[in-house]
């Protein structure tokens, strides 16, 4: 073959990306008014977007998101922040169900997601000074604790703030989404105590959480409700192992307990493991209940519990957050939705039991 012959190896020169001009210049507008169009500005005639959106089509154009950051104040980003360890983040559904339900709320916006997870009993002025320092556009904190100081930080740096879950001090303006956990616990009382239990305990979740907290007392008020004593507590920490061994705990202070409402489903499925390994049955011997409807417990016994519906909730703080961006000034009232008892098989014995 010769040279004359020959298909040349070089690559074609790349075609410039059309500009903010040849927008304009395609849309017949001006190059501000083509840019309040694509920034989604206001002054701007129907007409006018008409002709800017086809030639965004047209053109193939993409926006320069460093310069439209530096016109719009905007960093199209926001933090979903979780004070928890990695590990826990990682497998429990309950996080998992929570990113899942940010995620699609974000699905038809240009916003991405930064996921930063500040350890609990870490520094947590570090992660407030990354939010604070116009890295983000908002922030949706979940699985806060009473010591971390972030409601009164972020309240007072005015940046969008939505919480997964009611903040201890509700008297700064954060919005938040939450279920009523307090009624959760009450129906879980309640329903063991119509199931014929007497003698009941409850594993609690970490207590500087308000979700523990408010189950703890609504626990409390459904037993006293239905007429029976408080019964023992332990104390756990929402995870699987942690049920384990505040089950055997419950067990050792109380050998006939015959029920145990547990603050997560994680821990109730570590206290269904404890209950099995002192040779009684689930629920023959000792009933459970557990709280969010996230998973199933050990050896697929359906578990009787409290929804929690938290892609949906996670869903919600996503749009409030993104309304929250648009408007800060508008003020917005909590969002809580409603506790939903789920009567399943750790609860209630088959007949021949």
């Amino acid at each position: 073959m010769s040279e004359q012959t020959r298909p040349s190896l070089r690559a074609e020169p790349a075609r410039p990306s059309p500009t903010l001009e040849d927008l304009a210049r395609a849309a017949g507008v001006s190059r501000s008014t083509a840019s309040r169009a694509i920034n989604g500005g206001s002054r701007v005639s129907p007409e006018a977007q008409a002709a800017v959106d086809g030639a965004v089509v047209a053109l193939g154009y993409t926006p320069n998101r460093a310069a439209r950051s530096l016109v719009t104040r905007r960093t199209s980003s926001i933090a979903l922040v979780i004070n928890e360890p990695d590990a826990r983040v990682m497998m429990d559904p309950f996080f998992a169900a929570v990113i899942t339900g940010v995620t699609e709320a974000l699905r038809e916006t240009d916003m991405q997601l930064v996921l930063l997870m500040s350890r609990a009993g870490g520094d947590p002025s570090r992660t407030v000074r990354y939010l604070r320092g116009g890295h983000v556009d908002g922030a949706i904190v979940v699985s806060h604790h009473q010591a971390d100081g972030w409601t009164e930080e972020l309240a007072a740096s005015g940046l969008p703030t939505v919480f997964i879950g009611r903040p201890w001090n509700t008297g700064l303006g954060i919005h938040y989404v939450d279920v009523d956990s307090f009624q959760g616990a009450r129906l879980a009382a309640l329903h063991l105590a119509a199931a014929g239990r007497t003698r009941l305990g409850t594993i609690t979740g970490p207590l500087d959480m308000t979700a523990a907290a408010d189950r703890l007392a609504g626990w409390h008020a459904g037993l006293s409700e239905a007429g029976l004593p408080p019964g023992p507590v332990a104390h756990g920490d929402f995870t699987a192992a942690g049920g384990t061994v505040a089950a055997e705990q419950l067990l050792a202070q109380d050998g006939r307990l015959d029920g145990i409402f547990a603050a997560s489903d994680l821990t109730a499925r570590g206290a269904i493991m404890a209950i099995q390994a002192s040779g009684r049955a689930v629920p023959a011997d000792v009933a459970v209940v557990g709280f969010d409807d996230h998973l199933p417990a050990p050896g697929d016994l359906p578990l009787t519990t409290i929804n929690q519906p938290m892609v949906e909730m996670a869903a919600r703080a996503g749009r409030l957050l993104l309304a929250d961006i648009e408007d800060p000034g508008a003020g917005r009232d909590p969002v809580i939705y409603p506790a939903r008892l789920v009567v399943r098989a750790s609860s209630t014995p088959q007949a021949g039991q």
